[in-house]
């Protein structure tokens, strides 16, 4: 399930189980009016486009089957990537954060889909299965992700490309993005079901960039009303992004960047696993529409830059839930852990799929115990954590350790410096004669987990679990016979990128240098 989708069902799942006629709610959502907005015509806009879960080799297969046309011509007009690094955790949330910021968790501070807040004392999570946000607070879910998210999670120490924009008083647009923080005041319109059950208020006041469309809450297209039922994910879907989108184009309103989101692939890979090609499909007919904005398919390449991409890969998991799935509960039964109910819990857990944080949340509990228990099941690929500014990783594989820290005498292919010292194998390294770095299993591992790792405060480990497998607590949705993603490893964790409309190229194949090459692309239109 994407975060847009865990989000709308966040917003909505206490009318789900109070009023079936939810519905009635929703169409009542105000549409903003887009002519009183002025948009002054760029020379040649970017649009960003994320399709959840995209990759490359199910892509490829679908363009030889005759499948993907629109992603066929793109392709061929333009320069295809097949092996681009995201962030981690591969949960959109803390990916969507980086390609907005141009930084990793240890910058931006979203540590993932569910983490633990010390200083609050409890699990945040911006939505997940249904257990999961009931234990959670439906309030408390529905308050962080439409709300803390952008106002105060994610790092007001760094800015958005939003944000940058509008210093160069440059305009941009997000259509379904989650993560949208910009200069602009904007007013989400909350359904007056949801605020007269005290789940939001009436309205809610964001800074976004200077067009902002957010499903059911933020809308500019007066058509668009009949993508925002219930059975419809309330505006959560491929229909809605592409209907506001196309609505910009038609109306000579399209700013100098836009990001819009497709998360409708996300949900049939989680269920049928990697190799669906059905989310595909779908995104590419979101696509012919969107082209089909312009006279023709060539014209919108010349005037527009195009840049499609995926978020993160996804693992199969196997159907055999006993063996597929790494219940921490279980394998740490002597301890206790946090909930609304106990919040003096030894530990607190959160789970992103097939990584997880352990937070040890008091000083009685020693972290080497945890860690010992924790390498003991063969189907975690790695365990890592933090002592002040060295990071540590060990495996079932070795009995040794790795150390490593930035900025040492040790330089990898990104050109970023690192101290190590134990066994480069447990991340799958590898040195060169000239003394670089290379990745290979676990793509850009060095500068991901250390991210990651220091995101947040405390005493946290790290537990990333090999293919094939995935990390559950009591409360958690499981995604055994299908896909899941969130770990280190290359599988969740390559991503196609697909250009057109410009012969430049990002700094290297992560998504972490997007934001600034899109902003040297802007600026020399």
């Amino acid at each position: 399930m994407t975060l847009l989708k865990r989000t709308i069902l966040t917003v909505f799942i206490l009318f789900i189980v109070v009023c079936v006629g939810l519905v009635l709610g929703i169409s009542m959502s105000q549409t903003k009016e887009l002519e009183d907005i002025a948009v002054e015509p760029p020379k040649k806009p970017i649009i960003l486009i994320t399709v959840d879960s995209l990759m490359a080799e199910p892509l490829q297969k679908a363009i030889g089957e005759g499948k993907a046309p629109a992603f066929s011509f793109l392709i061929n007009n333009g320069q295809l990537y097949t092996d681009v690094v995201s962030s981690y955790p591969t949960m959109s949330v803390t990916i969507d954060s980086t390609i907005l910021t141009g930084v990793y968790p240890n910058e931006h501070k979203v540590p993932g889909l569910i983490w633990f807040h010390e200083n609050e004392n409890r699990v945040i999570s911006y939505g997940s299965g249904v257990s999961e946000i009931w234990n959670l607070g439906v309030k408390n879910v529905a308050l962080d992700s439409v709300v803390q998210l952008n106002k105060e999670h994610l790092s007001q120490n760094i800015k958005t490309i939003h944000e940058e924009l509008a210093i160069r008083n440059l305009q941009s647009a997000s259509i379904n993005g989650l993560i949208y923080r910009g200069s602009h005041p904007h007013k989400l319109h909350v359904p007056k079901l949801i605020s007269i059950a005290n789940l939001l208020p009436k309205e809610i006041e964001m800074n976004g960039p200077t067009l902002l469309s957010l499903g059911t809450l933020s809308q500019y297209n007066p058509e668009n009303d009949r993508n925002k039922f219930i059975w419809d994910r309330l505006g959560g879907n491929n229909n809605f992004t592409v209907n506001e989108l196309s609505y910009l184009i038609e109306q000579n309103k399209l700013p100098s960047f836009t990001l819009a989101y497709l998360p409708d692939a996300d949900a049939t890979i989680h269920k049928n696993g990697p190799t669906d090609l059905k989310g595909i499909e779908k995104a590419d007919k979101a696509l012919q529409e969107l082209l089909n904005s312009y006279s023709s398919w060539e014209e919108a390449v010349q005037e527009v830059t195009w840049i499609v991409l995926g978020d993160s890969g996804q693992s199969f998991i196997n159907k055999d839930k006993e063996t597929s799935l790494i219940n921490l509960n279980e394998l740490l039964p002597n301890y206790t852990f946090w909930e609304r109910e106990n919040e003096d819990g030894q530990l607190a857990i959160a789970i992103n799929e097939r990584m997880a944080y352990i937070y040890v949340k008091y000083n009685q509990v020693k972290l080497s115990e945890l860690v010992t228990i924790l390498k003991e099941d063969e189907r975690i690929g790695f365990i890592a954590w933090k002592d002040e500014q060295t990071n540590h990783v060990v495996s079932t594989q070795s009995d040794e350790e790795l150390t490593f820290s930035p900025n040492g005498s040790y330089v990898d292919i990104y050109n970023q410096s690192w101290q190590l010292d134990g066994d480069l194998s447990l991340l799958d390294l590898k040195i060169n004669e000239q003394g670089v770095i290379h990745y290979n299993n676990y793509p850009d591992a060095l500068a991901r987990l250390n991210g990651a790792l220091h995101s947040q405060e405390g005493n946290v480990i790290i537990v990333d679990a090999k293919p094939s497998y995935e990390f559950i607590e009591k409360h958690s949705h499981d995604h055994a016979g299908g896909g899941a993603h969130g770990s280190l490893h290359k599988v969740d964790s390559v991503v196609p990128l697909i250009i057109v409309g410009t012969n430049k190229s990002p700094q290297s194949n992560r998504l972490v240098d997007l934001k600034e090459w899109i902003l040297q692309l802007l600026g020399d239109s």
